[in-house]
């Protein structure tokens, strides 16, 4: 577990984090936001970026605007998917970019994941306790932002993108990066059996799973198995840093589906290649 870096926004009202190991690499920047500095109100205070969460929609718009100079970035190259809880990649290449904004959106629907490799496009993830995932290959200058709730975890969404990164653009997997944002902790995820079941299908070690010796439930530690999928495809061990910040536990900062309702606000967690590094 670690401590994360305060994000130097240019924004002094919008509070953002960093992995310390991620952020010793000049060529990229990336951040997870906070609850703090946007413009939501009630239950979506005040840094919201959930498209589909029940805010007003303007409001969520000018959050991402207020986003876009805190991190200068041109709005329309921030990119955040669909994101169904599935194990889609989409790769923000330059086919992409040169189709049009309409069909670039409607290629993103129903993905979990994105990869770029091109310059001053931030590629992000929105979380409300699901695991969001960050990589960097630093030989190949490619970077990519991973929605992993149970589910896609469950179908090893972290390391198929990494292995993607690998086969696509033959990046050292023994020199990968990889940073797991603030999400909830396994004491406070409490899952039934089903849940349990599918990760055992899927052959996760049983220690990410533990019992309350008092009710019997079952909790699932879903850092630990997002870490040691990517041990298993090539990331050492000492490349992946997770942030040991818990979004229920800490509500006050972190918007927590599970401690909130599901209608409540989402973070951000982006990543990109700075122009010219």
């Amino acid at each position: 577990m670690m401590v994360m870096k305060t994000f130097p926004s240019k924004i002094e009202e919008v509070k953002m984090l960093q992995f310390p190991l991620l952020e010793g690499y000049c060529n990229i920047s990336h951040f997870t936001t906070t609850r703090h500095g946007g413009v939501s109100q009630g239950l979506y205070a005040s840094l919201n970026f959930g498209r589909h969460s029940g805010d007003d929609i303007q409001t969520v718009w000018d959050n991402f605007r207020i986003l876009s100079e805190a991190i200068e970035i041109p709005l329309e190259r921030i990119y955040v998917p669909g994101q169904v809880h599935g194990c889609r990649i989409v790769d923000i290449n330059e086919s992409f970019l040169s189709a049009s904004k309409v069909e670039q959106q409607t290629r993103i629907q129903g993905t979990d994941a994105l990869i770029t490799s091109i310059s001053d496009v931030c590629v992000a993830v929105s979380t409300a306790d699901c695991v969001p995932v960050l990589l960097y290959a630093p030989d190949k200058k490619i970077v990519a932002s991973i929605h992993a709730g149970w589910r896609g975890t469950v179908q090893h969404i972290g390391a198929k993108a990494a292995l993607y990164i690998k086969e696509q653009y033959g990046a050292d997997m023994s020199l990968m990066l990889a940073g797991i944002g603030p999400s909830i902790d396994r004491d406070s995820f409490e899952v039934g059996e089903e849940v349990v079941d599918a990760f055992c299908k899927a052959e996760f070690d049983s220690s990410i799973i533990k019992r309350d010796m008092k009710t019997g439930k079952a909790h699932i530690d879903l850092w630990e198995a997002n870490r040691l999928q990517l041990i298993d495809v090539g990331i050492k061990p000492e490349h992946i840093e997770v942030s040991g910040i818990s979004t229920f536990t800490h509500v006050g900062d972190f918007f927590s589906a599970r401690r909130l309702g599901k209608d409540c606000g989402r973070m951000l967690s982006g990543i990109w290649i700075k122009e010219g590094k």
